[in-house]
This record gives C-alpha cells, structure tokens and sequence, in this order.
C-alpha cells in the first residue's frame, strides 16, 4: 500500500510573531498596510500568520488583472484581506512552490503540494493548489490544525435524541454509518470525532483516505494513489484482509467500493464512510441509483446522518434581537412539526434568539467558530421494508424518517438558534 508522506517542513513561526500580528489579523487594512512594506519571504510568513490568528481554514491568492488579491476563508465564507502589488506576484509564487515542493518553471498546468508551518503549540499542515488563471497562477493554501482531529465526539454539537441515536449506533460491533452533506459541511472532521471515541486498546481501526488529512495515534491510515491504480475498492479489499474491527472509508464514490462495504458491513465489521447527498434520507436513492442490491444494503445499513455547518455567534459581542413577525412565524412553523411529546420539542412560549453585533474578537464579522446541524436517519422495520421494494424518492424517505421521530436539520439549527448558539438566518441560510 502506499505510504502517508508527511509534508515537507515549511515555515516556522514564533509566539512573538504570532502576537505581533495579532492586532493585524483583526484589523484587515493594517495587514494590507503592512504586506506593502515587508520582502517577499516576510510577506508570505505575514499572510500565513494573519491567517491563523484569524482562524481561517484557506487562504486564497488569486492573481487579477491590475493586483493580487488575497482573501481568507473564515468559517465558511470569503472574505478580502488584502491585494498585493502584481510586479511581486512572481517571487510571491515561487516562494510557495520552493515551500511546498512544486516545480517553478511549470506555470502552465495546475500543482498539488504541502508543507508543515510550526508555531510553540502546534504543526499545521497546510495543502497547497496551484492553477493557472488569466491573468497569472491563483494558490490556494488549506491550512489542516491537527486540533481538528482530536475533537471529541462528545463536541460534535449533536444533542438530544439525535446523540443518544447515534451513540448507541456507533457502539455497535457491525454494520455501516453514513454522514452525508456537500464538501465543507464537516464529513470529515465528524468521523474522526467517531474514530476518536471508537479508538481503545483492545479494537483494531484502518481507514482509507484521499489523503489523509490528519494523523491519528493508535490507528492504521492508508491514502490511495489513483496513479499507481490503488483505488478506494482495491484499498478496502486489502484492508479487510488485515482483520480491522472498523473499517473507515473516506468516500463512497462508486458500486463496486459500495458493495465490498456493504459486505464488509454484514461480515462483522464496523464500516463508517460518506457519501454526497444534500440529506440523509437522500443516502437511500443514492445508494440505490448506484445499483446496489435493496437486499443487501437493507439489513448492513444502521444510521445515515446529514449535517451542514453554522457559524457560532461570537460570544463577546452577542446581544438579544426580535425576529421579524414573519420570521418569527416560520420559525414556529418549523418547529411546530416536531410531534407533541418528542422529548427535543422546545417551549417556544418563552422564545429568546441573538446575534453579534460585530467587535474586535470575531473581525467585526458577529459570528466566531461554527457548529454543527444534523439529522440522524436510524434504520427501522419500516424504512427496511421500503429499501427492500427497490424504488424510493428522497421526499417519501423524508417523510417515514420525520414520522419515526427524526429531527431535520433545520429544526435542528432552530432549537440550536434558541439555545444561543447561532442565528435564525444562518440556519435558513446553511439548511434551506
């Protein structure tokens, strides 16, 4: 199998580099300011420092016609920081390629590179992509904090009746969990989470990556390599001939890896993976769209969640808003379908939501962090039975999982919403 490579060491920033570009990383213009008097070497260190005092998860340079802009990704929005001048774009470039191992005289086709940036607390990984453009070659620079690997399940952000289901499915010693939402809603970092807590001396865990993203102590991580023609089928073949407990697939993405997970999953394994479906009753059809036998996936499956991610309100700067009347009205409307008696229902006699209000902490954005929404789809006799006829939509899969008691991930995000944690609108902007 192929081996993990770590990245190549990048570049090392100090505490005191970190704190002076503190008031920088809250202040955009002083960090446009600032990036028009500093070498090309410092400028780079700058915008990678700014970046993660920011907490932002990418960083975008992207050559234009007259400048370079640069703009980070923060909490799942873009936003510009600066532009640089574009006569310093060509040393700005080749300084990243010479950090992250890619070839400087190739311009013309798109590069895939890392290197590891390390600060007093932690290294980070960081993915580098590089694409020609009209006007000049855009880098994208991923930033990978190993603290996102060690969240605990418990952090997830899933509550109620939704984390006593999926607790309970994940302690199972067989058959298959799905998450399921669009690129950027969390997959990953939700089934290191489960790993995480799965992860005990006596159980043996493998997972199948594309990459790996983050290492994880005590568990077998193996990456698949297109070129050499090891696939994520071929992958999960080897792998159960190394007699794993569970089994983590990064993605299902064809019949035949879904079939030998299936039936890694109904030989006494715990298979856990993803698939892109914009819910989780969409899993089923999907599954089923893919050909794989009703039969077989009836009786492996034990749980699909779907989840998004919703920007947290900043805790400093929170403060307590009305909601428009017709807000108000659909909010209570959504929350109204949950049956009478669901032990999630909450009282909407006393209703109380915020929002931030923009401060220093979180950029003058109102928002600092995110959190997860979700709705866990658990098998039952029923929705067994209907698998087992072959031929389902989405929408009647909705229906028969709200009828057995699941909460949506709207209604999900409101009860969230009312507990403090983030907004109405966020919620109707992720999840609807």
């Amino acid at each position: 199998m192929p081996k993990y490579t770590p990245p190549p060491a990048g570049v090392q920033i100090s505490e005191a580099e970190l704190e002076s570009f503190k008031k920088i990383s809250v202040d955009f213009k002083a960090l446009n300011d600032q990036l028009q008097k500093v070498n090309t070497s410092e400028m780079v260190t700058l915008i990678i420092a700014a970046s993660i005092q920011a907490g932002s998860s990418d960083i975008h340079v992207e050559a234009e016609e007259k400048d370079v802009k640069v703009r980070f990704r923060l909490d799942g929005l873009l936003h510009d920081v600066a532009s640089v001048p574009k006569a310093v774009w060509p040393k700005v470039i080749s300084r990243i390629k010479l950090l992250s191992g890619l070839k400087l005289n190739i311009t013309d086709k798109p590069q895939d590179g890392r290197f590891t940036i390390t600060t007093a607390k932690e290294k980070i990984d960081v993915r580098v992509s590089c694409l020609p453009t009209t006007w000049g070659e855009s880098v994208v620079m991923r930033l990978l904090k190993a603290s996102t690997a060690s969240l605990s399940f418990e952090a997830l952000g899933v509550i109620g009746k939704a984390f006593d289901d999926l607790k309970k499915q994940i302690e199972r010693p067989n058959g298959m969990i799905i998450t399921t939402g669009p690129t950027g809603s969390g997959k990953t970092t939700t089934l290191y989470a489960m790993l995480n807590k799965l992860n005990q001396e006596d159980t043996k865990i493998i997972t199948l990556e594309d990459p790996v993203e983050y290492k994880l102590e005590g568990i077998n991580q193996s990456q698949i390599d297109h070129s050499a023609g090891y696939s994520f089928a071929d992958g999960l073949r080897s792998i159960l001939r190394q007699d794993p407990d569970i089994v983590m697939v990064g993605e299902m993405r064809d019949l035949e890896t879904a079939e030998v997970a299936i039936n890694a999953a109904l030989t006494g394994h715990l298979v856990i993976s993803t698939i892109h479906t914009n819910s989780a009753a969409g899993a089923i059809p999907r599954f089923l769209a893919m050909d794989v036998k009703p039969f077989l996936l009836a009786p492996a499956l034990n749980a699909v969640m779907g989840q998004r991610l919703v920007r947290r309100v900043c805790e400093k700067c929170k403060q307590e808003i009305q909601l428009a009347p017709d807000v108000l009205e659909r909010v209570k409307t959504t929350l109204a379908a949950i049956p009478d008696g669901h032990t999630d229902k909450p009282d909407m006699s006393n209703t109380k939501f915020v929002a931030g209000k923009g401060c220093e902490a979180c950029n003058n954005i109102g928002y600092k962090g995110r959190v997860g929404i979700y709705e866990i789809l658990v098998m039952t006799p029923e929705i067994e039975k209907v698998i087992l006829g072959g031929k389902v939509s989405e929408y009647d899969m909705q229906d028969i999982a709200i009828k057995n008691g699941m909460i949506t991930m709207t209604q999900d995000g409101l009860i969230k919403a009312l507990k403090g944690m983030t907004t109405v609108d966020e919620v109707f902007r992720v999840a609807e």
